[in-house]
């Protein structure tokens, strides 16, 4: 079941990502610059983020199967509009249309995976589904980057749209919410108040905070550099070819998928691992973009890039923790709003780091070391906020530790 749920998942990152292959040719097809370019994935992840919370509702309310199909449905639909958008204004329809479909997929796995594997796994499960989503991108920048250059856009994409159909009919054939004789109890209808209510109760806690600021600070970079500015950083500021360029992407993704097996483990049995490797994660990503941009030469040696690529790997694992910060804090009706409004973090970062790149892009004529500085204002922003909530969310955990730990010993017999 929760093979299933995650294969929706992995056709959305496809579809995603694979504006990052196609980023120059996008540029060419559709006339734009920089800014406008941006534009693309600005607006994707600005229906993504401001989508998280009325999904989080939504899962906690229909489920996982509707909410699924309904993302499947969208997102390949956006897909084909992109495949045959002729200007630029549909073409930003199109990637609205499929960050909608894709703002659906990650919480509504997450909450599959509560619901199918005990409480103890939830960290390496949340890994996993983040590292089958990486494998996505792996597919979006080996598989959908050749496509691209050998039948041309339409077919490329109009093609790829294919296997969001297949996952559709997978979901609505197949997939069910939880195993038989572990129903939920039903939440009654109502209204407003009653989502008013389970938004606030979710961020009163300060787990659910953390949990959003510990994604914001460790998502964007990555995210940033696979999404849309990483092909053009390697090739038009760093002189190197599109096939080496796309080797380095791909790096990223298979450092990812390595990272993700290794920090759900030691999260999984390691509970105060979980802020020392999102703050270590933080660090090394800003002293090897420090190496990187602010460098003695022009060009970073091919070793630095490697390790940039190496670094960049690790963001995405990181990010996952905030969920391990969020899961414990909110009860099991709560689970869908409380990881939708923390994985609106890495979005909203990610989302302000591509909308400033571009603008900085078209303001210095293409200096990559200035617009890829914004990186570390948003960096230092989300670690100003991880340690002024990282005291009051391990007192809460501790609270609700003796508080457990109370009502088992008067449980009678």
């Amino acid at each position: 079941m929760w093979g299933i749920g995650v294969s929706v998942y992995f056709v959305a990152v496809i579809f995603r990502t694979s504006l990052g292959v196609a980023g120059l040719d996008a540029a060419d097809r559709f006339h734009v610059n920089a800014s406008a370019l941006s534009t693309f994935s600005i607006l994707q992840l600005l229906v993504y983020a401001g989508m998280q919370i009325p999904v989080g509702l939504l899962v906690d309310r229909l489920g996982t199967q509707k909410v699924l199909a309904m993302g499947a449905v969208l997102f390949t639909m956006g897909q084909l509009g992109f495949a045959f958008s002729p200007s630029y204004g549909t073409a930003l329809a199109s990637r609205a249309l499929l960050g909608c479909g894709d703002a659906m997929t990650f919480i509504s796995v997450l909450r599959l995976g509560t619901r199918w594997f005990p409480v103890r796994r939830g960290p390496l499960v949340a890994q996993l589904a983040g590292l089958v989503g990486m494998a996505g991108n792996l597919i979006s920048t080996l598989v959908l980057a050749r496509l691209l250059h050998g039948v041309g856009w339409t077919p490329a994409f109009a093609g790829s749209a294919l296997a969001g159909v297949v996952v559709l009919a997978l979901v609505l054939l197949f997939l069910k919410d939880h195993p038989d004789g572990f129903e939920p109890v039903p939440l009654p209808h109502q209204g407003a108040a009653y989502i008013r209510r389970q938004i606030a109760a979710s961020w009163r806690e300060p787990g659910t905070r953390l949990g959003l600021w510990v994604h914001f600070t460790t998502q964007f970079p990555a995210m940033v550099f696979l999404l849309l500015w990483g092909l053009p950083f390697l090739v038009e500021a760093q002189g190197l070819g599109r096939g080496t360029a796309g080797e380095l992407l791909t790096l990223v993704v298979l450092s990812h998928m390595a990272f993700g097996l290794v920090y759900g483990q030691i999260v999984a049995r390691h509970h105060a691992a979980r802020l020392p490797l999102a703050l270590g994660t933080v660090a090394a990503t800003a002293s090897v973009w420090a190496a990187t941009l602010y460098g003695p030469s022009q060009r970073a040696p091919m070793w630095l890039l490697v390790m940039l690529c190496v670094v960049l790997g690790a963001c995405g694992p990181a990010s996952m923790i905030g969920f391990d910060f969020a899961r414990p804090a909110n009860p099991p009706e709560r689970q869908g709003t409380a990881s939708g409004i923390t994985n609106m973090g890495g979005f909203v970062a990610s989302m302000t780091t591509l909308f400033a790149i571009g603008v900085l892009l078209d303001a210095t004529g293409d200096d990559f070391t200035v617009a890829f500085s914004a990186v570390f204002v948003l960096q230092l922003l989300g670690v100003s906020q991880i340690l002024r909530l990282r005291g009051r969310t391990v007192r809460r955990e501790r609270e609700r530790l003796v508080a457990s730990r109370v009502e088992t010993v008067h449980v009678p017999a």
